[in-house]
């Protein structure tokens, strides 16, 4: 009996070889259907910038200045620092200083003391002269008008020509970049880039020129009141349903 059940486990050991072994079935991966309007499709884009129009009808420049030349001062200041803290501070540096000579042949240590509290004095105080200098010797007391002169003073790179053109001659050269914009536009996916340069140009390309001005002090705004760094006040947004950030809140 041994001998038998042996030998039938045995034919059964070679029947099961000679099947041919079943083919896997490939499976290939889901494709995730794309969001209607995501990216900067043009009616997306067009979407962002009503809501923001909607919710920011007034938005402008939130430092103070009373001449395109305190302006560019107020924007050399505002670097790392908040407007609210520079407005602070222009209140009675404009006082004492009341021409842009007057910056110009400033005596460095003083004013250093009176900008100290926006941080980065001595780098401020170098830029805020050099420029003033420019201004009174090359431009005859005048902050110019193009991006090319502007950009020729000490101390001012794209963001803060883009300030003054804007805010001060109603110029659209460019859009400003700055944290609030940087970070707003990559939540709305608007640019994958992270340097102001490259965003700028994104952002120049997908948005009308008309709108170049308006649009960031818009999401300036957005990003100070509503748009969070941290914890973003995703139930206050009316851009909420076309967002698709990651770190929303809702």
């Amino acid at each position: 009996m041994a001998a038998k059940k042996k030998k039938r486990n045995a034919k059964a050991k070679v029947k099961a070889r000679s099947k041919p072994m079943a083919k896997k079935k490939a499976t290939t991966p889901a494709k995730e259907s794309p969001r209607k309007g995501t990216g900067t499709d043009p009616e997306r884009v067009a979407a962002i910038l009503a809501g923001l129009q909607r919710a920011y009808p007034e938005a402008t420049c939130e430092l103070k200045h009373e001449s395109p030349f305190q302006l560019l001062i107020s924007t050399i200041l505002s670097a790392q620092c908040t407007d609210v803290r520079v407005n602070i501070v222009a209140e009675t540096l404009y006082k004492k200083y009341t021409t842009p000579q007057a910056f110009a042949y400033a005596t460095p240590s003083a004013l250093e003391a009176d900008i100290r509290p926006t941080g980065f004095f001595r780098n401020k105080t170098k830029s805020i002269m050099g420029a003033s200098k420019a201004v009174v010797e090359q431009f005859d007391g005048q902050v110019p008008r193009t991006m090319e002169e502007i950009l020729t003073l000490p101390g001012v790179a794209r963001k803060t020509a883009n300030v003054v053109l804007g805010t001060a001659y109603g110029i659209a050269s460019g859009v400003v970049v700055d944290t609030h914009v940087m970070r707003l536009s990559r939540r709305l996916d608007l640019t994958r880039n992270e340097d102001p340069k490259k965003i700028e140009l994104d952002l120049m390309a997908i948005l009308p020129p008309d709108k170049w001005i308006t649009f960031s002090h818009q999401l300036i705004w957005h990003g100070r009141r509503v748009c969070l760094a941290r914890k973003p006040k995703c139930a206050m947004c009316n851009l909420q349903t076309i967002c698709y950030s990651k770190d929303k809140t809702v």
